[in-house]
């Protein structure tokens, strides 16, 4: 696996060219397309085309049990406090968390890579040397959770249908994508647009496939509680609108046995509970209504978790490290409003927050300052440019900032007393 550095990065986007293409005649391969048994923006795949798994499961990994818990992320229209559909890629409604379990795609993410993708129901892509058409091969032994085969034309009706009737999120997202067309029930191709984003082929690799037959007589863009037919690991089981969600482990799923599969999906039920308060779904745990919680209250998690089964050892506690580029939260200065151009307001709107002591005060000390917006990954910049990033960047100089040569910025620290002056003067 190739380390992504800053300078990684910016020689990628130096070098990215784009042009329009056409598709291949009768899916004929020209002499400088790229076939391969997965994808990235960054061109390197960590996995060889025969690896086994992922290296960080257990291919032996148990099968059976349950799990469930407050679903701690959501998807389009999904709901954190109840839900009312089952159809979670439109717009309407309030849908369940975990429907994208009942779903496959056509490549799945690899964990331990920035963005690699390896085939699901797709064995293998082909990709024209300008990056602007990708033939999709379609296993096939994929199928939907009735029998029926998973074909190239459902792809292909699955990514068109998204693009016209999917949820705002995902019709944005796919705006550099022009189509996808299915000659046959073997390969797919899907064309886009000239300059496209880096990552949207990686973004249509992702989506769900749907049944083009079971949508004949239903429409899509339904807000509905039916059970959509699907094709993924899990299947839609017991279910109270607004109070809980299950899904059931398809012990006969099609890609088990696939390497992007093995030592997953090994839970036979997963559960997904609903409260209308975070504070009464905090109640819930403690009762033992639910198995997992990630706690997002920091107040809670330094003062709350002095119950009973967490004293006698019950409920265990952990911080498990993430090693992933972080995320952030703060105030996000609009730079286009004239009051907010001068580069020294911001600076001094800097120095007047005491992060040191509102952490310290507020948040129980449990917050790490974010200092990049690579922060915790390779591509955080350390240090002044190195020669390579020097040569991209001399043909901007007196164009960018001086501080763009320099060492990077870092926020200043305060005595956290809340009554630095010396910050403010």
């Amino acid at each position: 696996m190739r380390t992504l550095t800053r300078r990684r990065v910016l020689s990628l986007t130096a070098g990215v060219a784009a042009a329009a293409a056409l598709p291949w005649p009768d899916g004929a391969r020209a002499a400088d397309d790229i076939e391969a048994h997965g994808m990235s923006a960054f061109g390197d795949l960590a996995y060889p085309a025969d690896f086994p798994h992922f290296s960080y499961v257990d291919p032996q990994a148990p099968k059976g049990g349950s799990f469930s818990q407050i679903g701690p992320a959501r998807q389009y229209n999904q709901n954190f406090l109840t839900f009312n559909s089952l159809n979670t890629f439109i717009l309407k409604g309030d849908a369940a968390q975990g429907m994208e379990l009942t779903f496959a795609t056509l490549m799945v993410r690899s964990g331990d890579e920035p963005d690699a993708m390896y085939g699901l129901a797709a064995a293998k892509v082909r990709r024209s040397a300008d990056a602007l058409t990708y033939r999709f091969f379609i296993r096939p032994e994929a199928k939907f959770q009735d029998g029926t085969r998973l074909t190239a034309q459902d792809v292909a009706f699955s990514l068109n249908i998204l693009k016209e009737k999917g949820h705002p999120i995902i019709t944005q997202l796919l705006r550099d994508f022009t189509g996808a067309k299915a000659d046959d029930d073997e390969s797919v191709v899907a064309t886009f647009a000239p300059n496209r984003a880096r990552d949207v082929p990686l973004f249509v690799a992702g989506l769900p496939i749907f049944s083009r037959a079971y949508y004949a007589t239903k429409p899509f863009d339904e807000s509905t509680l039916d059970t959509p037919l699907g094709s993924g690991p899990y299947k839609v089981g017991r279910f109270e609108p607004g109070r809980f969600i299950e899904y059931e482990r398809m012990k006969d799923w099609w890609g088990a046995d696939l390497p992007v599969s093995r030592g997953q999906n090994n839970f036979d039920v997963i559960r997904f509970e609903y409260y209308r308060d975070r504070e009464v779904g905090f109640e819930g745990f403690t009762a033992g209504s639910y198995l997992f919680r990630e706690e997002f209250t920091s107040r809670t998690w330094a003062t709350r978790y002095d119950f009973p089964a967490f004293k006698d050892g019950r409920v265990k506690r952990d911080v498990i490290p993430d090693k992933t580029p972080s995320g952030a939260q703060g105030w996000f200065i609009n730079t286009r409003r004239k009051k907010f151009a001068d580069p020294k307001l911001r600076e001094a709107l800097c120095c007047a927050f005491d992060f040191e002591w509102t952490n310290k005060s507020l948040m129980w000390g449990s917050y790490d300052r974010t200092i990049s917006v690579f922060q915790n990954s390779d591509m955080m910049a350390s240090g002044k440019p190195g020669a390579d990033e020097l040569a991209l960047l001399e043909p901007f100089r007196g164009r960018v900032p001086d501080e763009v040569f320099g060492e990077p910025y870092v926020p200043p620290v305060s005595d956290g007393s809340g009554q630095d002056r010396a910050l403010l003067r």
